[in-house]
């Protein structure tokens, strides 16, 4: 039996949860937990407000530990070897997205936490292709959110050919935007935050942000009107967002890895008239993870972490939902 933390209805609390996770597959291993970052997903999930969650839940995707047993068919890992789990867990491998390396993009990818119970437990298992050995100069009690908000923020650098030349706006500096900083500013770019926490510019800075824009100062946004070539949104509110398409520069593009709650409004013609763009992504491929994993450790990137114990499971979504986390949160055995 797999001993987890799981909430009974939605927006539950999350008690102890046991269940039998049936023989593993050939091809997929078992982990035994260490940590597990949470990440806002734990919370969208627990609330069901994307109309995908299955209770009992079992949230946690952001999954640091050793394998502990391995399939009959498990070629590249082996037990006791450290490895990171983030929110797929597996893919078709046949698709022709699976085949061109692009995993993320597989149709029928599967959730680490939708519709299987997840990584605030014991033990989880995964499909060995979505399994990433962790880097031995790697610390593995901060490496945990570099499997859901770091590789979120890194993919579009690798998808859009990101250059050390241009100039990149983030907007919003917490769990995601933290990280993109920190990526951004390691890949020589001109890196600019945009933050409505006037409070929040000498961390940004500290970040890696060269320049800070106060988004609630309409002078300084008018300021910046045509200086980006990628502006990278990870906030989950709404916002003026023809504003941010004035700021981009031609061909420049807005790019949402977070999820706004409501359809993007804006006038076609300053798209057109500069070649500008908007545009969206998941989670990377499990290639573009290991890039993430070899870049981080070459640069000595982490997350900004608040540890709790997973017995203070509660308390710590709690934390994450009272918007009080800086910048991740890790559960902890």
């Amino acid at each position: 039996m797999i001993r987890a933390f799981a909430a009974l209805e939605k927006g539950g609390e999350l008690k102890p949860f046991e269940y039998d996770p049936k023989p593993l597959g050939s091809e997929d291993v078992e982990i035994d937990v260490e940590y597990c970052g949470i990440c806002h997903s734990d919370l969208s999930m627990l609330h069901n407000d994307w109309g995908i969650t299955q209770y009992p839940f079992v949230p946690g995707h952001e999954v640091v530990g050793k394998i502990a047993d391995v399939g009959s068919a498990v070629k590249k890992l082996q037990v006791g070897q450290r490895v990171g789990l983030g929110w797929y867990s597996r893919s078709c491998m046949t698709c022709e997205w699976c085949m061109s390396g692009n995993h993320n993009l597989c149709a029928t990818a599967e959730g680490t936490i939708v519709g299987r119970y997840g990584g605030f437990a014991d033990k989880v298992r995964a499909h060995e292709a979505w399994v990433a050995p962790l880097p031995d100069a790697m610390q593995p009690v901060s490496a945990g959110p570099l499997f859901c908000g770091g590789i979120t923020v890194f993919n579009p650098i690798v998808q859009f050919d990101v250059k050390p030349t241009d100039r990149v706006g983030v907007i919003g500096i917490g769990g995601l935007g933290h990280m993109a900083l920190r990526f951004l500013h390691a890949w020589g770019c001109d890196v600019s935050a945009f933050s409505s926490s006037a409070d929040k510019e000498p961390e940004a800075r500290e970040m890696g942000a060269n320049h800070f824009i106060n988004s609630r100062d309409s002078n300084a946004l008018k300021s910046v009107e045509g200086s980006f070539d990628l502006i990278l949104s990870t906030v989950n509110v709404d916002l003026d967002w023809s504003t941010y398409i004035a700021c981009l520069r031609p061909k420049g593009r807005l790019h949402f890895v977070g999820v706004v709650p409501n359809p993007i409004s804006t006038e076609i013609f300053p798209l057109i008239m500069a070649q500008r763009s908007i545009s969206g992504s998941p989670l990377g491929s499990p290639a573009t993870v290991t890039q993430m994993l070899d870049f981080a450790t070459r640069h000595q990137i982490e997350p900004i972490i608040e540890t709790f114990s997973f017995d203070q499971v509660n308390e710590a979504l709690e934390h994450l939902r009272s918007g009080k986390a800086r910048y991740r949160i890790v559960l902890k055995h």
